[in-house]
């Protein structure tokens, strides 16, 4: 970072290079990203239309399933087609506009924080039908399933305004080189002409509040579930009541392990290639590899899958 003068021309577009350091690899990279994102499109709403359409499935840990789905659809597409426009040179390729680069980590950032609330939701969920299974249907019923899935989107929601706000603040008076292949901060914070302290203290705690807010909730549910279960003297009772987390919780530690990773951490000096490295792993293979987890870790999603597409293929014959 170097000092602002005035005789420098504020940045009003960033260029992404993503991948450049591997050139002869982009057209494997292309194919196989791509792949991934229509994988994960189909998966997802193969998990919303199955839900929808089973009468078996109409229960609050599927309604908070949907939702989890629709934001994997939403979070995989703010950032996958404008970086594999970025490999073809489509669509303005790897450039994009000052207010379109904060867009994007405006909405990114209000995905990914959406999700940790819905996943301790989740989490909550399988605390009281383990935990207090005469008192759930009380406890989580549809009035309280919708307002806490409306809870956990308005505060995912109001999570990046302060971020974005003060990133809306730094001067950025060139190069204008983005080293990831979307906006991310710790890239943009380096391209920064301003003081960035401030800016970088509050990413902190923000994303350290957005992350142990949730996990406090999961990790604290996930006790009184273990805690259940060791008073449960069927073995076959206690297998029975534990895989019904071991989807959620799966999905639970592979995004935790990267986020907690990726943005509780005060420097921007990191490595930015094992930074993408990871931020490929939690943005794109993560809602990739979820809708498989819950689908073969969980026998109702595999029936009602089997039902759906058997009805589906007789009614086409």
């Amino acid at each position: 970072m170097e000092p602002y003068t005035k005789n420098w021309t504020q940045v009003t577009e960033f260029v992404m290079v993503g991948f450049a350091g591997v050139h002869e690899a982009h057209l494997l990279l292309f194919t196989l990203f791509l792949t991934m994102y229509l994988f994960t499109l189909v998966e997802n709403l193969a998990i919303i239309l199955v839900v929808g359409l089973d009468h078996r499935l109409q229960r609050p840990m599927y309604f908070f399933l949907t939702h989890l789905s629709c934001l994997e659809i939403w979070y995989t597409s703010v950032t996958v087609p404008k970086m594999l426009a970025g490999f073809i040179g489509v669509g303005g390729g790897k450039n994009i506009s000052y207010a379109g680069c904060l867009s994007q980590l405006f909405i990114f950032t209000f995905l990914g924080a959406t999700e940790c609330f819905l996943l301790a939701a989740m989490a909550y969920d399988r605390y009281v039908a383990i935990c207090m299974p005469l008192r759930y249907g009380a406890l989580v019923s549809w009035g309280t399933c919708i307002r806490l899935a409306a809870a956990c989107w308005l505060v995912g929601f109001l999570t990046p305004i302060l971020p974005i706000y003060l990133m809306s603040q730094l001067t950025f008076c060139g190069p204008n080189v983005i080293d990831h292949f979307f906006c991310d901060a710790s890239p943009l914070l380096v391209l920064s002409c301003s003081d960035v302290t401030l800016k970088e203290t509050v990413d902190f705690l923000v994303s350290l509040a957005v992350l142990l807010v949730s996990s406090t909730v999961i990790a604290v549910s996930y006790g009184n579930i273990v805690w259940t279960l060791l008073h449960i003297r069927s073995a076959a009772e206690r297998q029975k009541a534990f895989s019904t987390c071991v989807a959620h919780l799966t999905v639970v530690s592979l995004f935790y392990g990267t986020l907690f990773f990726m943005y509780v951490r005060t420097k921007v000096t990191s490595s930015i290639n094992f930074n993408k490295v990871v931020s490929v792993f939690y943005s794109i293979v993560t809602p990739m590899l979820n809708p498989l987890i819950y689908s073969l870790r969980n026998k109702e999603v595999k029936g009602a899958l089997g039902r759906v597409f058997s009805l589906t293929s007789w009614r086409g014959q």
